[in-house]
This record gives C-alpha cells, sequence and structure tokens, in this order.
C-alpha cells in the first residue's frame, strides 16, 4: 500500500468485547513507522453499550466505513439471538461492494454472516459458538479448528487472541514480515501463528516449556542457519527428541521443524525486504540451503515466489503474502 496512510475503522456494537476492541484499535494505532489511522465507529456516534458494566464514547457514524480501507468487527456477547441493525448490514454491504477489506475477530464474525459477507465461503468464530454460527447461517462454510480464516477481502478469526493473530496477518499482508515482528515485539506477542494452527486442545493443558525451552526458541532465531534438527534442539533444551517434540508441539500448536521452518521463511521475508542479497544467499542465511528448497517452502508458505515477493514490496507494499 502507498501514499496516504491506511485508514482501519473499527465497528462497535451493542455488547463489544473490550479486549477485542482493544486489540483493533491498539495493533493499528497511529505511530512513528505506523502507516495506518484507526476510527473508532458505530451505528451512530455517542455512547455504545458494552459487555459486563462497560460502555464505549465513539465519535464516529456509519460514515467512517465509507473512509475504510478496512473494516474491523470486534465480538460481542450473545451472538447467537443478537439482531444486526438494518443500517449495520447495508454499510457493510456497500463498503464489501467498494472492495474493503472487512474482518472479525471473535462473534464478530455473526454481524459478517448477517450481511451475508460469509455466504459460500470458509469461516470461523470463537470454539464456544462454532455450531450457533453454522445453525443460523448454513450457507457458511464454518470451520471451528483453525485461528484464523482468510478469505481475500473477507478475513475472520476466532477468540480474542487470535484477534492479534489475524491482525498481525494483515500487517504481513500490507506492509511485510518486519513491520508486523516490530509490532508483535511491542504487543510482547508471538511474531507468527499460522491460521491453521488448532484454536485449543481438547485434553488437559500442557506442562510449560518453561525457560530452558524459550532459551532454545531464542538460540533457535539467532541460529536459523545452522543444524536445527530435532535432536540439535533436544540438545540444547537438555531432554530427550521425544519429550521435546511432544511438550514444544502441545504448547505452539507446530511440530518443531515445522516451527523452525516457518522461522526460516520469516527471516527469508525480513531479508528480502530490507537486503539486496541473492536468492542463493538467502537461502544459505536462513538455512534452506538452496534457492530451489527456498522457492518451493517459500511458495507454499507465502504463496508467491521469493523475486515477486521482493519486487512487491520495493514497489511500496502490498498483499504478497
Amino acid at each position: 500500500m502507498t501514499g496516504a496512510d491506511h485508514r482501519v475503522a473499527v465497528l462497535v456494537l451493542d455488547g463489544a468485547k473490550a479486549l477485542d476492541v482493544g486489540i483493533a484499535a491498539h495493533v493499528f494505532a497511529k505511530r512513528p513507522g505506523m502507516p495506518y489511522e484507526v476510527e473508532v465507529c458505530a451505528e451512530r456516534a455517542g455512547t455504545v453499550e458494552g459487555w459486563n458494566g462497560l460502555a464505549y464514547a465513539v465519535g464516529h457514524g456509519l460514515d467512517a466505513l465509507e473512509r475504510a480501507g478496512t473494516i474491523l468487527v470486534p465480538g460481542f456477547r450473545d451472538p447467537a439471538t443478537v439482531t444486526t441493525p438494518p443500517a449495520v448490514i447495508a454499510a457493510l454491504r456497500a463498503a464489501h461492494e467498494r472492495g474493503t477489506r472487512i474482518a472479525a475477530i471473535s462473534t464478530g464474525a455473526f454481524t459478517l454472516a448477517a450481511a451475508g459477507l460469509l455466504d459460500g465461503r470458509r469461516a470461523t468464530t470463537h470454539w464456544h459458538y462454532t455450531h450457533a454460527l453454522q445453525e443460523r447461517y448454513p450457507q457458511v462454510e464454518v470451520d471451528g479448528d483453525v485461528l484464523f480464516v482468510d478469505a481475500g477481502q473477507v478475513l475472520t478469526s476466532a477468540g480474542a487472541a487470535s484477534g492479534i493473530d489475524l491482525c498481525l496477518h494483515l500487517l504481513r499482508r500490507d506492509h511485510g514480515v518486519a513491520l508486523a515482528n516490530q509490532v508483535a515485539r511491542r504487543l510482547v506477542s508471538a511474531p507468527y501463528r499460522s491460521g491453521g494452527q488448532a484454536q485449543y486442545v481438547p485434553r488437559s493443558i500442557p506442562e510449560p516449556l518453561g525457560d530452558d525451552f524459550a532459551r532454545t526458541r531464542a538460540w533457535a532465531l539467532e541460529h536459523l542457519d545452522g543444524d536445527l534438527t530435532l535432536a540439535a534442539l533436544a540438545r540444547r533444551a537438555n531432554v530427550s527428541p521425544r519429550t521435546f517434540s511432544r511438550r514444544f508441539t502441545a504448547d505452539a500448536g507446530l511440530t518443531p521443524l515445522q516451527w523452525v521452518l516457518r522461522a526460516r521463511i520469516d527471516r527469508a521475508r525480513e531479508l528480502l525486504e530490507a537486503t539486496d542479497l541473492t536468492v542463493t544467499r538467502i537461502a544459505q542465511a536462513t538455512g534452506l540451503g538452496t534457492d530451489t528448497n527456498l522457492r518451493r517452502h517459500f511458495g507454499v508458505i507465502v504463496g508467491t515466489s521469493p523475486t515477486a515477493y521482493r519486487a512487491t514490496f520495493r514497489d511500496g507494499g502490498g498483499e504478497a503474502g
């Protein structure tokens, strides 16, 4: 994206959950180096009753949606019984027809479904409400096993924490992995959790990974060009490979080697964005070995070639991955 800052409208509806509203507004908050402007809006300007006794003083009405490049709809209480106001439905449909990107956090997916924006599309919401979403809107392909779904112009996420993942994903789409990682560090959040990662594990909470595992991950990020086999990682954490794999996967939702591959591709993206290194040199620097190997994995994970990715972001940013 180029030119003026990208305007993000956060649409607050009755019963809106404070954490969801805060995530949407905070991730894209205007700061040095952040090319976004946020407007919080509602059906009409004024006070909007929230959840758990909270209320929001909202300065903009639905006209804010007409100025937005992205609309974020936070989750709200009792989504299975709430009726979306006709004016909100009309405004969202009009925005969609204009090509505006529209994303929902958690139960905000019910609002998108009410507007017909999820018809025939794959979507998700908080796992507690996936059955209700499917029953109320049978034309939606509900996937209750993922953190978020990117269907192009329309995106949906699961619970509040996955709203952060969704917003960071939008940052990566717009401006690349470097800015997304910068924001993730500010939020003290994981820089990357794939949309396909499971929402929750239906069993007892796994044993915390502890400092040794955290140090192992940090060490791995500093040595992506080295030997990062399962055996090497387990040695670093001072546990058996089987124990390391089991506990790492339970905590992260990815196997150790899947995590390493994602980290290497993320580092390759940073180098493509910020340096003039050749693809061959980047493959070596990230531990992927050859440019053929880099191109293959890059294409699977990012959906484009390293060369096309670099060209997109050298031209000022855009939806390259």
